[in-house]
């Protein structure tokens, strides 16, 4: 799978459903209490089986390959590698293990990285995961791109949209950056919002989540909205919350091809919420 550079522009507004706007919070830093989650504070209930994973297996010394009863590796199976973003380097599964507790992605030299996708896929919910990233070799301007998205089980992009709720330029950033792809036809320019939250140090700890109904889109880190879009649908797009369904991906992304700044993407746990009531998933 392959997924297009960004076209990465700050939308205000016009004809747009809802104000992208640059917000400034304080850093939050691991402790051994994990700062509050989406999920808790607006009451989200418990996790779903399916689609969510607390990587509570593997070690240090004996590396996991990530369970396959919810995620499909990169290259299809263990040990396999496959093509990388626009064919910059490759996406290899031994790049992603989970190792005593959390799962973790390697970006190397050479351009091989990590990938995974959720093996389950449904329309409308609440995912949030905890994660954190970290360059580990000098900057050579040449940096690996971390992100969780939803993207589209059908395969098609752009025609039914994508929704990068956490991406960045960089590892261990200071803002967190959302890139929202209206479900829209290949013939017409990148139609998307994008929203930008600083003061967040991504080399730490933070819970990153996105609810989407029938009715918006809502992104959280550490429980507190950070954007909301919702509507904008116009003679070359639907609606941005109207895409079909949609399947959890992490991606630790190579923009550049080989002679890259080494990277650890890692993620504690990835979590699915159904919603409740009117807006349950369908």
């Amino acid at each position: 799978m392959h997924i297009p550079m960004r076209t990465r522009r700050l939308a205000i507004g016009v004809g747009a459903a809802a104000l992208a706007v640059t917000l400034t919070a304080p850093a939050v830093h691991a402790t051994s209490t994990p700062p509050t989650t989406a999920a808790q504070r607006q009451g989200w209930g418990d996790p779903l089986s399916a689609g969510s994973d607390e990587f509570d297996y593997g070690s240090e010394a004996h590396p996991a390959v990530p369970d396959r009863t919810k995620w499909h590796l990169a290259g299809g199976d263990p040990g396999a590698c496959w093509p990388g973003h626009d064919d910059n380097g490759r996406r290899c599964d031994a790049n992603t293990r989970v190792v005593g507790g959390v799962l973790r992605m390697t970006g190397d030299a050479d351009g091989d990285t990590g990938w995974l996708a959720s093996s389950h896929g449904r329309r409308y919910g609440r995912w949030e995961a905890r994660v954190r990233s970290r360059a580990t070799a000098d900057d050579n301007g040449r940096q690996y791109h971390p992100l969780l998205l939803l993207w589209p089980d059908s395969d098609e992009h752009p025609q039914d949209g994508e929704y990068d709720y956490l991406e960045n330029g960089a590892p261990g950033e200071q803002c967190a950056e959302a890139f929202l792809h209206y479900p829209h036809p290949e013939g017409v320019p990148v139609q998307q919002e994008s929203a930008r939250k600083c003061g967040v140090d991504l080399s730490q700890w933070h819970n990153v989540a996105l609810e989407w109904t029938p009715e918006h889109l809502r992104g959280f880190v550490d429980g507190e909205e950070w954007f909301r879009f919702s509507g904008g649908a116009n003679a070359d797009r639907d609606c941005i919350q109207c895409a079909p369904s949609m399947h959890q991906v992490i991606q630790l992304d190579n923009f550049h091809g080989d002679g890259m700044q080494g990277a650890v993407y890692e993620v504690d746990w990835a979590r699915v919420y159904d919603l409740s009531g009117d807006h349950r998933a369908r």
